[in-house]
């Protein structure tokens, strides 16, 4: 399977300033690269020493992997530390990497701004999501808390889609937030094209490893997966602070 034009593209615009970040860069890695994209066709932004002894942590356009030091053993999934209250570890390290990544989309984002801003969330949302219409019928909710929210698009059915469509035709609406908060009510907004960045936006949540929707990045680059109630998000922000 070959990356497709989105991925091809959100690494030309977001990934490439990340892709001298790598702290391993021994010829045996770059072998190791070159195997991960000729058989696996992901693009290796960084690869670096993973918390496991003889392992290498590798942050690709699919995510993270984990790969033996001799290139013939990987694993795709979730490290876990049990000394340290079940730390999701493969969260972390896309902690920081979320943050910069989201940053050359920040112009295409929806942003629903708090008068008294706190917090700033980004949520990838989809248009046909029951959770993303719960979460978006209390925006005025999450705003009197002082939680601004940006939405970046993520088609479920992908790119390109009938799906795709209509969130294109949201963003590129005369009023982009009227016009997502009279698509999330059901209505049907009209078809437009403007140069919205839709495949970018999916192709940066299928890299965030976003899976369903709604999904919240934090202000520390942290994603929870789903729908939080106004208060409970709050609590979360707060928490971390």
């Amino acid at each position: 399977m070959k990356l497709t034009r989105a991925l091809s593209l959100i690494f030309a615009l977001v990934v490439a300033p990340l892709a001298h970040a790598a702290t391993a860069t021994s010829p045996d890695t770059a072998a190791i690269k070159q195997k991960l994209t000729e058989m696996l066709d992901v693009e290796v932004i960084s690869m670096q020493d993973s918390p496991i002894e003889g392992l290498y942590q590798a942050m690709t356009n699919r995510g993270v992997l984990y790969i033996s030091r001799d290139g013939s053993k990987l694993f795709h999934g979730s490290l876990y530390d049990l000394d340290k209250g079940m730390k999701n570890l493969t969260e972390a390290a896309l902690a920081g990497p979320r943050l910069e990544m989201m940053k050359p989309l920040e112009d295409n984002m929806l942003v629903y701004k708090a008068k008294n801003e706190k917090h700033v969330v980004t949520v990838f949302t989809d248009v046909s999501c029951g959770y993303c219409r719960k979460l978006h019928s209390q925006m005025a909710d999450y705003n009197k808390l002082g939680i601004t929210v940006r939405y970046l698009a993520f088609p479920r059915a992908g790119v390109p889609s009938a799906n795709a469509d209509e969130m294109q035709a949201i963003w590129c609406a005369k009023d982009p937030l009227k016009a997502m908060t009279d698509a999330k009510a059901g209505s049907k907004v009209a078809a437009a094209t403007c140069d919205a960045k839709i495949a970018e936006q999916y192709a940066l949540g299928t890299t965030f490893g976003v899976n369903g929707t709604p999904a919240i990045v934090l202000e520390d680059g942290n994603m929870i997966p789903g729908y939080q109630p106004p208060a409970d998000l709050l609590s979360t922000l707060e928490a971390r602070q």
